[in-house]
C-alpha cells in the first residue's frame, strides 16, 4: 500500500511558477514510476508527466513540454513537478500517482494509488 499527500497547489498569475510535492509512505516508493495528472471540472483526468523508477526516464504531455519538470528524489520518497510559464489553462487540480511499473504510462487506468489532490489556478 502506498499513500501519496499531494502539496505546493495555490493561485499565481501567468507566467509565474509553482513547484508542486508529493510525498509516499511506504518503503517502496523507488519500485514505482511516478504520474502527475490533471482535472478539470467535466473533463476526464489528463496525463501531465511520468517519470520512471530511477527518474533517467520523463515523458510529458505536449502542451507543458519545455515548462514543466518532473524529478523524484528517492530517498525521501518524493516526486515534484516544477511549473514554469504557467498559463491560465493550467488551471485544474493536480494529482500524483504511483504506477507499478517501471517507465512511466499515460493512462490513468494504469495507475494503482492516487494523491487527493491539490488545486492550481492560474490567473490571467
Amino acid at each position: 500500500q502506498v499513500q501519496l499527500v499531494e502539496s505546493g497547489g495555490g493561485l499565481v498569475q501567468a507566467g509565474g511558477s509553482l513547484r508542486l510535492s508529493c510525498a509516499a509512505s511506504g518503503r517502496t516508493f523507488s519500485s514505482y514510476a511516478m504520474g502527475w495528472f490533471r482535472q478539470t471540472p467535466g473533463k476526464e483526468r489528463e496525463f501531465v508527466a511520468g517519470i520512471s523508477t530511477s527518474g533517467r526516464t520523463t515523458d510529458y504531455t505536449d502542451s507543458v513540454k519545455g515548462r514543466f519538470t518532473i524529478s523524484r528524489d528517492n530517498a525521501k520518497n518524493t516526486v515534484y513537478l516544477q511549473m514554469n510559464s504557467l498559463k491560465p489553462e493550467d488551471t485544474a487540480v493536480y494529482y500524483c500517482a504511483a504506477d507499478m511499473s517501471v517507465l512511466p504510462r499515460t493512462e490513468p487506468t494504469k495507475y494503482d494509488y492516487w494523491g487527493q489532490g491539490t488545486q492550481v489556478t492560474v490567473s490571467s
